[in-house]
């Protein structure tokens, strides 16, 4: 088969589309023949030496797929070949096969194309997990999202909003904003124009967010603290802004305030089956009712994942970039 391998770290240019041994199916996986893979940040990291995957995950980049079962391990059951699925992976969706563990495969959602699936696993996955199952956000609450017009935030409005919570975004241009605003977004926030402190304590009345979704890290975290409502939750996911910052615990004690920060990819196979299982219960009906989509700028040919990378890195985008099997 071919994937896109790394043989040095560096820049776009470094992704080839190489031919590479076939993966095999072990005891509890399926062999997904790959329509289409989407990029993310992670993606990214990995291919400029940052984010190696974890131990006995495929060494190709790609942490979301679609395809169909071509092939059933031992010990799998629920699924056969033939089936059109989308899947969570720790690597290797930038390919044409891949092992994926049963317990990370999603049945494509009704309305959604085979290849769009591929926007789904990793962006609703991580925005389940956080908002709700960490986080526990409750209708009435609000949100607010940094990088509201990302694959991620895409799915988080739309996922906040039919659950009945008030969403605030922060993004870089009106543009970008008002596609936030199509999705539901209530609170517009223009980062380089604006305080998204000032602005979401004053649309709140003062209260601040309850729940805060954040890619940056350390340069947000301070102000993350400042925009916090009475017993909110600032859940960090990503490190675009720095990995090193200061928290005033005073501030946050003030607040009854809580912290958490996760990761994907390297959680156990365990904890990502009950991921999955939950995004099953609660999400699909979501997307088979089409009460939510992916959110998808443009699809790609997986031999050029280095101008999909390169798009990424531009953030001129909204929702996610898709990588389709030439």
């Amino acid at each position: 088969m071919h994937a896109i391998t790394i043989p040095e770290p560096g820049g776009p240019e470094a992704l080839v589309w190489d031919e590479v041994p076939d993966p095999v199916a072990g005891e509890g996986e399926v062999l997904v023949e790959v329509v289409a893979g989407a990029v993310n940040r992670a993606d990214i990291l990995q291919r400029q030496g940052f984010y190696n995957p974890p131990p006995g995950a495929s060494p190709y980049p790609g942490l979301e797929c679609s395809g169909r079962i071509a092939e059933i391990g031992s010990g799998v059951s629920g699924w056969a070949v033939g089936d059109e699925v989308c899947a969570l992976l720790s690597g290797g969706g930038y390919a044409e096969k891949v092992a994926v563990p049963a317990g990370q495969l999603l049945p494509v959602p009704k309305g959604v194309s085979l290849t769009q699936a591929a926007a789904l696993p990793e962006v609703v996955c991580t925005v389940w997990s956080n908002v709700f199952m960490v986080s526990h956000l409750r209708p009435g609450e609000t949100l607010l999202v940094h990088g509201g017009s990302s694959g991620i935030g895409t799915m988080a409005i739309q996922l906040a909003k039919a659950v009945g919570a008030r969403v605030a975004v922060t993004a870089g241009s009106k543009d970008k904003l008002d596609r936030c605003a199509e999705l539901g977004a209530d609170i517009l926030v223009n980062y380089r124009e604006q305080d998204f402190v000032a602005e979401v304590k004053e649309a709140t009345g003062g209260a601040g967010a309850d729940v805060i979704l954040d890619n940056m890290g350390a340069k947000y975290l301070d102000r993350n603290v400042q925009t916090l409502a009475v017993n909110g939750r600032l859940a960090i996911i990503g490190l675009q802004g720095g990995v090193k910052g200061e928290l005033n615990i005073g501030a946050l004690l003030a607040k009854r305030g809580a912290v958490s920060a996760t990761s994907l990819r390297a959680r156990p196979l365990g904890e990502k089956a009950a991921i999955v299982a939950a995004v099953r219960e609660h999400v699909w009906p979501l997307l088979d009712a089409g009460h939510v989509r992916p959110v998808v700028d443009r699809e790609m040919p997986m031999d050029d994942a280095a101008g999909a990378h390169r798009v990424l890195e531009e953030s001129g985008h909204v929702g996610k970039v898709l990588l389709v099997v030439p």
